[in-house]
């Protein structure tokens, strides 16, 4: 169902993994600037702003599928594993094709992304080595961004969580503030998510950073974004392998872009 802080980049794989035999990263194609800015215009629907502040854009993917992921099962931050599975493989691949359009034919206004961050988690390695080798880029690992810790609910079923603390699951995803035995709340995510959002705002505007991240984790990085209730963040939909855009601006006023877009299909 959903899912040290290290500081040494990984090496990601350098092939294109999309079979089209040509390099990774290609020059990104943007569309005609604005009159005298230099920057492409921001489109029709854009959040509406009344000023020249330029934000962080963060690029939220969500790992590919694994066996926990079928089989709905509350995987966390408690332990490593699962790896991707075949299928999930194959996701994170088209995940990276996607990510990869970002600034080129998809969403113009947003800069070619130039950094990728990732949970410690296999799966989130995983595909973040993925979709940084597409775009010819180091991986850096962040806690931060790690999947909620589900305590003792750690690799059971709803029906199983149900059956052995009835009537606290629901209240857990509605509530925000409920924490599972020895987990977080969902509120607990949201903490951590603002506290990645102030630190790439601190590193600078104006540049792309992708962050392959989870669903609980994702869920809270938007609704941290648009200022929302943690009981209302489950209503989100964050599919694996999923791409999520959301732009930080320094006034805290952020503009989610894109939310859950399937990578597979396109």
């Amino acid at each position: 169902m959903t899912d040290s802080d290290g500081t040494g980049p990984l090496t990601p794989p350098t092939t294109d993994l999309a079979g089209s035999g040509t390099p990774a990263a290609a020059a990104p194609r943007r569309g005609a600037p604005e009159p005298g800015t230099g920057r492409a215009p921001r489109p029709s629907g854009s959040g509406v702003r009344f000023d020249e502040d330029q934000p962080v854009t963060v690029v939220l993917v969500r790992h590919g599928q694994t066996t926990m992921t079928v089989s709905r099962g509350y995987s966390g931050s408690s332990e490593p594993g699962p790896p991707l599975d075949e299928h999930g493989e194959r996701q994170a691949q088209a995940a990276a094709v996607l990510v990869d359009r970002i600034g080129q034919d998809l969403w113009g206004d947003v800069e070619y992304p130039t950094e990728v961050v990732a949970s410690p988690m296999v799966r989130t390695q995983q595909t973040a080595g993925i979709v940084a080798g597409r775009l010819g880029l180091p991986v850096r690992t962040l806690d931060l961004v790690k999947e909620a810790d589900f305590g003792e609910w750690q690799g059971l079923t709803a029906e199983q969580i149900e059956e052995r603390w009835p009537g606290l699951l629901e209240p857990w995803h509605t509530s925000g503030d409920l924490r599972p035995p020895g987990g977080e709340s969902i509120a607990d995510v949201g903490d951590r998510l603002r506290q990645v959002f102030d630190q790439l705002l601190a590193e600078g505007t104006g540049r792309t950073v992708v962050v392959v991240s989870h669903a609980v984790a994702i869920r809270a990085a938007l609704g941290v974004a648009m200022g929302a209730q943690p009981g209302s963040w489950s209503q989100l939909r964050v599919a694996p392998a999923s791409v999520s855009i959301v732009r930080l601006f320094a006034d805290r006023r952020h503009e989610i872009a894109v939310v859950g877009v399937p990578s597979e299909g396109w």
